[in-house]
């Protein structure tokens, strides 16, 4: 095995960030992984100040478990006027938890989680909104008790990254909640051990830049062409097929988990979960859905005006080619669009046959599905795994970065399937570290947009499960499937979802 700075250094965008201390309330423990931290920054030549500047990178400060934090004093939200910046950095803010602490925040959640109707006493925490129970409820169900806890601590120290430090009085482990929901377990017994481990996270985190600087490029489209695109109806169509089938959690909504009056400017108003596209032979273009982060979007329900047409990559790599629709909203497309483009832009294009109704070349994948789920299982017959690189299985990026667009392009660019027409395989899927997953079908004949996709998840030869997977995971031959596989037996996996092991450990210390 690698060690953790050999994976690492295939991270080839990794560059010398600058973080900000920023006192917040704190304990004697989180003082000296604060330290720690930063002294495992500096060896690696990246750079630690209490002055934030317009240089600064991201606010470091800390919280305390059930005190909550005002808006007023957290970075996030007051940070930038606070220190007269160009530009808002990134906050991450340390939680101490004792593991008595943990284990009553996992039994409390995983009891209310399992009732039927919800008590929404169980969820009264310090900090919450009185409508928060049903956000926590909601993203309970695709990540359980570890979820909640994440939410909470979002909640209560006004910061969308959380490092929560696991002990009393020394630092056994930590978890490093983000807004996507991933909550990946760090031990201390680690090869760069528990803080050199955290500096290396942090740093992957604020290496890449977001992607979602989308441009409009030519004439907008007539709304008799619209009308007559085959992905317009087949995007309404499947959003409802996959709301039947509960693929999305519901949107959150930030004033729905906490009060927060001066939120517009700090952070999104709403928090979108999954996307989703198809190639349209009308339009030569992708049909994609909206971002949730300017006016909500049901995925489960979508709306003509929560729809987007893009047709590349800006040569930039800042964002996608957005062509306007006449008639509507015109929001921009979700921020996984780039990926969605940059995927067509390095596979090949085939000849489809007549029925398709494409003059000319057509991409080679036809749908493309994006959700915050894992994958238990699949029939290698007629379903193929790409992995991602080793390296976003420990260290981290995001959805809407240009690291995770350029791993996943990679990735699907790897396929056997998309590149071989002779192939039989379908549908093609990989696993997005701590986030979700992204699949994607190929034109079969005598079939619509997104029946492939569908049809492998209705008849589990690619089984949906709520969990995600958190750390190293790989699948491995059982009979004729291959299963996930990683961190705990097999059966865990399958039984309790990609989160159950890392929950479990929670559980066990």
């Amino acid at each position: 095995m690698k060690s953790s700075t050999e994976a690492h250094s295939s991270h080839a965008f990794l560059r010398r960030v600058r973080l900000a201390a920023v006192r917040g309330p704190s304990t004697p423990l989180l003082d000296e992984v604060l330290a720690s931290v930063e002294q495992a920054l500096r060896v690696r030549g990246h750079e630690w100040t209490l002055e934030p500047d317009d240089r600064t990178d991201a606010f470091v400060t800390t919280a305390r478990l059930h005190e909550p934090v005002s808006w007023r004093h957290s970075p996030l939200f007051t940070g930038r006027k606070r220190y007269g910046l160009a530009a808002k950095p990134a906050t991450y803010t340390f939680v101490q938890v004792t593991e008595a602490q943990l284990q009553d925040l996992v039994q409390r959640f995983d009891a209310a989680l399992a009732k039927d109707p919800p008590d929404p006493a169980d969820f009264d925490l310090p900090g919450l909104s009185s409508n928060a129970w049903q956000v926590l409820r909601d993203q309970g169900s695709r990540g359980g008790a570890m979820m909640c806890i994440g939410r909470l601590l979002q909640a209560q120290s006004k910061s969308l990254r959380v490092v929560m430090v696991i002990g009393e009085r020394t630092a056994d482990a930590a978890y490093l909640f983000d807004l996507a929901g991933a909550y990946p377990r760090i031990d201390a017994d680690t090869e760069d051990g528990l803080c050199g481990d955290l500096a290396l996270r942090i740093a992957t985190h604020l290496s890449t830049r977001e992607v979602t600087a989308h441009r409009v490029d030519g004439e907008p489209i007539p709304r008799a062409t619209w009308n007559a695109s085959r992905a317009r109806l087949a995007m309404l169509h499947i959003s409802r097929e996959l709301g039947a089938r509960a693929f999305f959690t519901k949107m959150v909504r930030i004033a729905d988990l906490v009060d927060v009056p001066a939120i517009t400017g700090a952070v999104a108003q709403q928090y979108s979960e999954g996307c989703f596209g198809t190639w349209d032979p009308v339009l030569q273009a992708q049909v994609v859905t909206v971002t949730g982060s300017q006016h909500p979007v049901v995925k489960a329900s979508l709306q003509e005006d929560d729809l987007a047409v893009i047709t590349g990559v800006l040569d930039c790599g800042s964002g996608a080619r957005v062509r306007l629709v006449e008639g509507l909203r015109n929001d921009p497309p979700s921020s996984e669009a780039v990926e969605f483009a940059s995927i067509d832009e390095h596979l090949p294009r085939v000849q489809l046959p007549a029925a398709f109704g494409v003059a000319g070349p057509a991409p080679v994948v036809r749908s493309k599905l994006h959700g915050h789920r894992g994958v238990t299982s699949y029939d290698p017959r007629t379903v193929e795994y790409v992995s991602l690189d080793a390296p976003f299985f420990r260290y981290l990026v995001s959805c809407s970065t240009e690291a995770q667009a350029h791993g996943v392009t990679a990735a699907f660019a790897r396929s056997q399937a998309l590149r071989d027409p002779a192939d039989p395989r379908t549908v093609v899927f990989t696993i997005l570290p701590g986030h979700g997953l992204l699949a994607v079908e190929k034109w079969a004949p005598g079939t619509q947009p997104f029946d492939e996709l569908l049809g492998a998840i209705d008849s589990g030869r690619l089984e949906v499960s709520s969990g995600v997977p958190q750390g190293s995971m790989h699948y491995a031959p059982r009979g004729d499937r291959m299963v996930l596989q990683f961190g705990c037996d097999a059966h865990t996996a399958a039984v309790g979802g990609p989160g159950a092991c890392e929950l479990r450990s929670a559980e066990n210390g």
